[in-house]
């Protein structure tokens, strides 16, 4: 299946659907070998394919859970920059539509996931210490430490 993005010279677009998976004060996300920070756990989105389909997916395939969907809780729209094995910098803007998912009541995960041929491993993180790590998005402490209703939207620019 063909994920909704694409690289055009150094620009590089995608639309991602990504999971906030909250149990016990603590948020899941992923991390792997070839990366020094965490990240959220979700992926691009398949061209025919809803983003609240793409999240199950993902979920599913970096944790080996079928998590529910809660509801759609953040539009993020994010602007970086990446360097390429070859060292290449692009200029990236990624689209993300954020799920909170619905606890289950455990930690306990079944994940066997690879991203780019390296395994990816999950660590739930407290809350409250999200700020020791380096980890994106930037915006989930601040989001998971106060009262919202509805849907946010929230741009952030790692360019400057």
């Amino acid at each position: 299946m063909m994920d909704c993005g694409f690289t055009k010279g150094n620009q590089w677009f995608r639309c991602r659907a990504a999971a906030i998976l909250v149990e016990n004060g603590c948020v899941l996300l992923a991390g792997n070998a070839n990366a020094d920070y965490l990240y959220s756990v979700g992926g691009g989105i398949h061209v025919g394919e809803t983003s609240e389909d793409a999240v199950k997916r993902e979920v599913l395939e970096e944790t080996g859970v079928a998590y529910e969907v809660e509801r759609l809780a953040v539009i993020h729209e994010n602007f970086f920059r990446e360097r390429t094995k070859t060292g290449e910098e692009l200029e990236c803007h990624e689209i993300s539509l954020y799920y909170l998912m619905k606890p289950r009541g455990s930690q306990k995960l079944h994940s066997n996931s690879y991203t780019q041929g390296v395994r990816e491993e999950m660590h739930w993180i407290p809350i409250q210490d999200l700020d020791r790590y380096k980890a994106f998005p930037s915006f989930l402490k601040d989001y998971l430490t106060r009262p919202h209703d509805g849907v946010e939207h929230i741009v952030t620019d790692e360019t400057k």
